[in-house]
């Protein structure tokens, strides 16, 4: 059964596992497609499980394909439903673990981020990297905050509970903070 679908996968529901396939994009070269859908594939796993030995939650990768990942599904409410103060806060703390790590997500929005046992799991690292500089720290974190402003109700406290968090879990969290103010001023003028 399909639960959903993005840009570059089709998600779907099969006797309690969780599958994610990469699908051919047809205004790639064929030979190039099949790369990156193949090192995408890869790394997602790769980073899902590298997150999760930072303390991170994740679900549990159980196969990988060329181009498809089996994993735990998790149960839980999506945190786009459910988020308010001490969420948001859980969430800065959850990704100061991931940053201190050296991991980017590279989509940190509410809809990829499940409460599940009482804690965040973050989901869908199809657009994650390593990287620790300040800059692409900057830009996850500034992807979260768009996410607030745009869909959810007083994003300004929402915000505020996250720095709490991030601060609290990661050393390097006032330079990054500065970073996200400057790439919104850099937005404004584009």
């Amino acid at each position: 059964m399909e639960i959903g679908r993005g840009a570059e996968a089709v998600i779907t529901l099969e006797d309690g596992t969780v599958k994610k396939l990469r699908l051919a994009k047809s205004y790639r070269q064929p030979a190039l497609d099949l790369r990156i859908r193949q090192e995408r594939t890869l790394r997602e796993a790769r980073i899902t499980s590298e997150a999760r030995k930072l303390g991170v939650l994740t679900p549990i990768i159980c196969d990988i394909s060329r181009f498809e990942l089996k994993m735990e599904k998790i149960e839980g409410e999506k945190i786009k439903d459910i988020i308010n103060k001490d969420l948001s806060r859980m969430v800065g703390e959850t990704v100061g673990r991931l940053h201190l790590g050296g991991i980017i997500h590279g989509d940190l929005t509410t809809s990829n981020m499940i409460l599940s046992r009482g804690r965040i799991c973050l989901i869908d690292f199809g657009l994650s990297f390593y990287e620790k500089t300040v800059e692409a720290q900057g830009v996850d974190v500034h992807v979260y905050f768009q996410t607030l402003e745009s869909t959810h109700d007083r994003p300004e406290e929402l915000i505020e509970a996250f720095i709490a968090g991030y601060t609290q879990t990661y050393p390097a969290a006032e330079a990054v903070l500065q970073r996200v103010k400057e790439i919104k001023a850099r937005g404004r003028y584009l």
